[in-house]
């Protein structure tokens, strides 16, 4: 129920948050071991309770649309897949506030908004994948807040993955159905947008290159199966484009650790992308 390849991913914007706020520089790297363990794992709730509570409130529409799932298929009840998730948010947040207040409100801000669109938000066509960005914008603030100071310095790079998931969650929403061509076209020029602002924090940081790197390979990643749903929107190639996106954010985050820390952290993060595709190879992404 939990999806482990997109909880990898969540992980990767922690640990990314982490490099943005400093915790891989010589100085603090011994230091920050716990701390970013206590995050990852955190996170790690956090998606996974979120995840679970999407099949809890989605439970009677999958028995129609998708009676695979673990709900409808009878594996688990609603019952005990919304204990479940609530014990995951929990601990999420638990673990959090083991590091510091901020982590544990923006823990505690990121349950919420999961609730909030699994109960209410999803249905809407912009709130819904609006709220969606707002939980991974607080996902990578939440890595930034291992060292609290940070915050108040680099809040504002919370709204680049707010507009990146708003893009895939617009994409998603046509996976069942068939999509449409110019929420497709919105999210390539969001993509770019989104791409546009790491090198523009990269160049100012005199690694543009290292950057790029990395980038050319997450933009390879989300355009090949994007411009293949735009040119065939049915639901199989949505799908692939979902999935791609939401997998390409460990080279995304790999691209924020070279450009605020080094390249070791960048490497690190990249790593998980095999462990992400592998995991997906076994369960579903979307």
């Amino acid at each position: 129920m939990v999806r482990p390849a997109n909880v990898v991913t969540s992980v990767a914007d922690v640990l990314a948050g982490a490099a943005i706020a400093g915790a891989f520089s010589p100085g603090l790297i011994k230091d920050s071991w716990l701390k970013v363990s206590l995050l990852s794992i955190s996170t790690a709730c956090l998606y996974g309770g979120g995840i679970v509570f999407n099949d809890v409130f989605d439970a009677d529409l999958d028995r129609i649309e998708r009676p695979e799932r673990a709900i409808p298929s009878g594996l688990i009840t609603v019952k005990q897949a919304t204990t479940f998730g609530a014990i995951l948010l929990a601990t999420g947040i638990i673990l959090s506030a083991l590091n510091n207040p901020s982590s544990a409100i923006l823990a505690a801000a990121i349950a919420f908004f999961a609730l909030l669109y699994n109960k209410f938000s999803k249905h809407n066509s912009f709130f819904g994948p609006l709220n969606m960005g707002f939980c991974r914008g607080l996902n990578l603030l939440l890595g930034i807040s291992i060292l609290a100071a940070s915050l108040s310095r680099w809040y504002i790079l919370g709204i680049i993955p707010v507009v990146y998931i708003f893009s895939i969650t617009m994409v998603s929403r046509g996976e069942v159905n068939g999509g449409n061509r110019k929420n497709l076209w919105i999210a390539a020029l969001l993509y770019a947008i989104v791409t546009g602002s790491i090198l523009y924090f990269s160049s100012i940081n005199n690694k543009l290159f290292l950057s790029a790197i990395i980038l050319i390979p997450f933009l390879w990643m989300i355009y090949k199966p994007l411009f293949k749903a735009i040119q065939n929107p049915v639901g199989k190639n949505i799908g692939a484009a979902v999935k791609a996106g939401v997998i390409s954010l460990i080279l995304m985050d790999a691209a924020w650790a070279v450009t605020f820390s080094n390249i070791y952290a960048a490497i690190g993060i990249a790593c998980l992308l095999p462990i992400s595709l592998w995991l997906a190879n076994f369960f579903a992404v979307t």
